[in-house]
């Protein structure tokens, strides 16, 4: 089944063409990468999937798990609905500092529960279990209590993740979500999403500005040039060479300089008594 199905997308800012006619499918369970310098439209292209924009009027369409997003320029009347299959997770992390991890991740709930229970941070026993088993798959469990401000960027990047598992989606984005840690918590967080992609058969979209966290962790590769594709296909076929070819000089953007990194293999990754969660 094909979980996410982009036609005909464009997309300007001004002069700037951010998405020009942009077409491609991705099937359920699939683990993709999206790589291309900076401005070439990996940003732009994930947030029109998840309908926080809009693309130009005409022919272009977007269609999530067999249901259109957006058409001809228009959201979905399902949009909202929709967006409940639809895990994000960005760069900035976006979590509340003041609140503990534990209420942070239990935010994911939001989309699918009353409206005054979200207002009033009320979460049954059982979210709040499933929250904490969130966190001990992302392998934090320990910082329940802790206030999210006082995490390193690795574990706020993961405690992110822990919520979009609570939020039981169906697909997660990941816009840049390695691109402001150091080289250990990169790794750890891919790590992460390519095992719920193995074992949850999640499909996952990542957006990275490395590509050998492409080679290592995701079998295929989109890369993005100036709003257009310019590759689809197997990551280990992505060369260094090719790179060059593509971008020229702004292949260095990236290429790192050491590492050949193997990769991946396609594979398969974790009523009630009220609570005040926000205590």
């Amino acid at each position: 089944m094909t979980a996410i199905s982009i036609r005909n997308l464009s997309k300007s800012f001004g002069k700037k063409r951010a998405l020009d006619d942009v077409s491609v499918d991705i099937e359920r369970g699939e683990m993709v990468a999206l790589i291309g310098a900076s401005g070439s439209g990996k940003s732009t292209l994930i947030r029109h999937i998840c309908g926080l924009e809009i693309g130009q009027a005409g022919q272009s369409r977007i269609d999530v798990l067999g249901t259109p997003i957006q058409d001809g320029g228009r959201l979905s009347a399902r949009a909202r609905e929709m967006r409940r299959n639809i895990g994000v997770v960005f760069q900035q992390f976006n979590l509340v500092g003041r609140l503990s991890v534990l209420s942070n991740v239990l935010l994911g709930n939001l989309g699918r529960v009353p409206a005054w229970r979200g207002t009033l941070g009320l979460f049954t026993a059982e979210e709040k279990r499933r929250a904490r088993d969130a966190l001990a798959r992302v392998g934090i469990p320990e910082l329940a209590w802790q206030r999210a401000s006082t995490l390193s960027g690795g574990q706020q990047q993961r405690a992110a993740i822990a919520r979009t598992l609570v939020q039981r989606s169906n697909i997660l984005l990941a816009d840049e979500p390695i691109a402001s840690l150091d080289p250990s918590s990169a790794r750890r967080v891919m790590e992460i999403l390519a095992a719920i992609n193995r074992d949850e058969q999640i499909t996952c979209v990542v957006s990275l500005h490395q590509v050998e966290y492409a080679r290592r962790y995701c079998p295929r590769t989109i890369a993005l040039r100036d709003g257009r594709i310019v590759f689809d296909g197997p990551s280990s076929a992505l060369t260094n060479q090719m790179l060059v070819e593509l971008y020229g000089a702004n292949s260095e953007e990236l290429i790192l300089p050491d590492a050949p990194l193997q990769p991946a293999k396609p594979t398969r990754v974790a009523d009630p008594e009220w609570v005040p969660a926000f205590a």
